[in-house]
């Protein structure tokens, strides 16, 4: 562990300079919840409605080329601080169908990047999936499938959510393992819908565990809207997520958004309450420095003043599409976030 503070603290004194001076690699690994980004087609079996044309918001083709112009222009700045090439993998939700993944890459603000997709339609009960798109430079994708997750309601009844998205791939020299998520909503009160997300975080919890069973070092992440804190049970106890590096035991993982949570900080903001449901949890092997590899860094929530709300009964929260059924051209309502990742040439 010395020497990994040793490591962080050059890093830190020499700022994003040290990508520029060839003696690290530097890359960043994030997760956006895109708020409903639908096509405006009407998709029989998916409860798009309000977003078609006809439908209360009036989502149409210039409204749906808006929406992609300016979420790919927050997507393109990701990470550029640390690195010239932005995010270099980015978990996503609330996306309709590839389709819209394909759309929002092939935005003059993201084509040069080249990303790549991996997708597989949901149950969910909205029609709306998490996903994944990487720059091909920084990873190969080895192997990818959806992971049911099988949750059901007090009554026996399947609630029909999100699958999780796993991935597998080659990062630098490094097999890496991805966990994207949207975990059951509050809908119905948090204490009601806790359950459900407990069992989210138990269905990562296994997959993790038994790749560390594996591979000790293994390089594990659980990303996405979790639709918890860092304080809740599904994070500390499910999870064994721990805010601390130095509470980090072999069977635990690291929640690097525990500090913003202290802090004050979140990502998404509800009746003048914050939460930071949008989170980036990660196994142990990504805390040693290893000769090579990629190692964490940092963490980041991306809340930029013109991603914000600056007037107006919802000044500070994120700027979303939509008030109601009002178009205001704006991102999300949650903040992106993202990890820095360095490894030592």
């Amino acid at each position: 562990m010395r020497k990994y503070c040793a490591v962080m603290f050059l890093f830190l004194i020499s700022g994003s300079s040290l990508w520029s001076q060839n003696n690290y690699k530097v890359a960043n690994i994030g997760f956006y919840n895109l708020e409903n980004l639908f096509d405006t087609l009407d998709t029989p079996g998916k409860l798009d409605e309000e977003f078609l044309p006809t439908g209360a918001k009036l989502y149409n083709s210039d409204t749906y080329k808006k929406k992609l112009t300016n979420l790919a222009g927050v997507i393109s700045r990701l990470g550029t601080k640390y690195s010239p090439d932005g995010i270099a993998i980015l978990g996503v939700s609330e996306v309709e169908n590839r389709k819209v993944l394909e759309d929002l890459i092939a935005q003059p603000a993201l084509a040069e990047r080249h990303f790549g997709i991996v997708h597989y339609e949901s149950p969910d009960f909205r029609g709306i999936d998490v996903g994944l798109i990487y720059q091909p430079r920084y990873f190969k994708v080895l192997n990818s499938r959806p992971v049911e997750m099988p949750i059901y309601k007090e009554d026996s009844v399947k609630v029909r959510t999100r699958d999780i998205l796993y991935v597998t791939g080659l990062f630098g020299e490094d097999t890496i393992h991805i966990l994207v998520n949207h975990w059951p909503s509050r809908r119905g009160g948090e204490t009601a819908t806790e359950p459900l997300r407990i069992r989210a975080a138990a269905i990562c919890r296994g997959i993790k565990d038994s790749l560390v069973r594996l591979n000790v070092n293994a390089k594990v992440i659980v990303m996405g809207d979790l639709n918890d804190d860092p304080s809740s049970k599904s994070m500390v106890s499910t999870l064994s997520a721990k805010g601390k590096t130095a509470k980090v035991g072999t069977n635990d993982m690291f929640n690097p958004m525990y500090t913003f949570y202290e802090k004050g900080i979140g990502t998404t903001a509800y009746r003048d309450a914050w939460s930071l449901f949008d989170q980036i949890v990660l196994s142990p092997g990504w805390l040693q420095p290893s000769d090579g590899g990629y190692h964490f860094y940092k963490a980041n929530v991306f809340n930029e003043k013109d991603i914000t709300q600056l007037t107006g009964k919802f000044k500070g929260y994120p700027l979303r599409t939509y008030s109601g059924d009002q178009f205001i051209n704006g991102f999300s309502d949650h903040f992106p976030v993202f990890i820095t990742l360095i490894s030592k040439i």
